[in-house]
């Protein structure tokens, strides 16, 4: 994003995005890239890898026949909301953990219950914790009247996913500055194992389209974008792997698609609260400012985003074609970021399993709010990268990738499933 000081100078008389890519600067097809139009003059660019599968899925449907009712889940929990913005979450069966992927211990935890200060919830760590066996709440707070309360109560099949499986599709998306490119590692590897892999580019990067107005990069106006491609290439497993904002993303479409969505990776993408854009950003300055302040903008996001800033994470910003976005997107992305929705309850609701990476050096998001986020989840495995940051994915490709790889496979034990499903 380093441009001359003329070039600055010209765009702040002008107004014009030097960098900005409109439906008719990019064809419809090519080399292994496609472009699709969600709507009229709204052009995403895609990448979408089908790889052959010998066989035609035999070894799939063998598998299944040797494992009848494998991986069956009873997910069931109470989610109390109070009136003083607390929030009670009673697990009334047994919560499922995996050996592999589980930081403390391998034994599944018992059924127990949750409480959360909604205005605070990094304040009451002491109150995270299960509650120990045949312990009850206080009898002042049952006899709260209660502002909401949401009953879940579902079977939901939870198998490995293997890439000669033909019904799986593995879907990855970028959070704000990044681009397809930032996936390279992670689709080479997963599409050489035979997935079927899809990646787009939000509206404004890469190559996707780049609407100069700013209601076109709203958390509601993505999230459409992103159900459009979904739409077009889910199959019946489909495991979405986001990152930061994208996160988000991957959140609402677990939540509208429960059916369809299988497993879910969250990869540095922060606590489980309702999206609200911040009054006193550094993005609220006008458009002209902030693409003068750009190369300062760059290296702030260097120094943040890598565990080291060395010529080895340039090369990998400029490869993954990351923070490379114009300052009008960048400002509208980080204003449109608006989903009261999105909050805790919100979350509490996924009965999807769901795979937490985090970068120990992120300085953009604290390990504290990926904690909490496992804590809410009712199937989660958080997993520290203590070499990683924001940017993981590109600085240890071979940790993430194998990660992951072990999450695509794993499935509950089924001496495990047979306990929830007597609960």
């Amino acid at each position: 994003m380093l441009t001359s000081i003329a070039e600055r100078i010209m765009y702040c008389l002008t107004g014009k995005t030097p960098n900005s890519v409109g439906p008719a600067d990019i064809s419809e097809t090519c080399d292994g890239y496609s472009f699709m139009e969600v709507k009229p003059g709204r052009v995403l660019r895609v990448r979408h890898i089908l790889p052959s599968r010998p066989g035609g899925g035999q070894e799939e449907a063998q598998e299944e026949v040797k494992k009848p009712g494998q991986g069956l889940v009873h997910c069931k929990r109470k989610i109390t909301v109070y009136r003083n913005g607390q929030l009670v979450i009673e697990n009334l069966g047994t919560t499922l953990r995996s050996e592999i992927l589980h930081c403390r211990n391998g034994n599944p935890e018992p059924a127990g219950t949750l409480e959360v200060e909604l205005s605070d919830y990094t304040s009451t760590g002491n109150d995270g914790g299960p509650c120990k066996e045949g312990e009850t709440l206080p009898s002042k707070r049952r006899k709260r009247k209660p502002k909401k309360v949401v009953l879940v109560d579902c079977q939901r099949q939870v198998t490995g996913c293997k890439g000669t499986h033909s019904d799986v599709v593995l879907f990855f998306i970028h959070g704000v500055g990044g681009s397809l490119d930032i996936w390279k590692e992670q689709l080479d590897f997963f599409s050489k194992l035979g997935y079927e892999v899809v990646a787009p580019d939000l509206v404004g990067h890469g190559a996707s389209a780049s609407p100069q107005i700013g209601a076109a990069y709203t958390f509601y106006s993505l999230a459409e974008d992103m159900r459009c491609v979904f739409k077009r290439y889910a199959k019946k497993r489909n495991i979405l792997v986001g990152h930061s904002y994208g996160v988000s993303f991957c959140t609402f479409l677990a939540h509208e698609y429960p059916d369809l969505v299988h497993k879910v990776v969250m990869i540095n993408g922060g606590g489980p609260t309702a999206l609200e854009p911040s009054l006193c950003s550094i993005f609220n300055m006008p458009t002209c400012v902030l693409h003068c302040l750009s190369p300062c903008l760059a290296w702030s996001f260097l120094k943040a985003g890598f565990a080291r800033q060395g010529a080895k994470e340039k090369q990998l910003l400029r490869e993954g074609n990351a923070f490379n976005v114009s300052s009008f997107v960048l400002r509208a992305m980080m204003s449109g970021q608006y989903w009261p929705e999105g909050d805790e309850v919100y979350h509490a609701e996924l009965t999807v399993p769901i795979l937490l990476v985090h970068g120990m050096h992120d300085k953009f998001v604290p390990l504290d709010e990926d904690q909490r986020m496992a804590e809410i989840l009712q199937i989660s495995f958080l997993k520290v990268i203590e070499e990683g940051s924001h940017m993981v994915m590109l600085e240890c490709p071979e940790t993430v990738n194998t990660l992951l790889h072990e999450f695509f496979l794993w499935e509950p034990e089924l001496q495990n499933v047979e306990e929830a499903g007597n609960e």
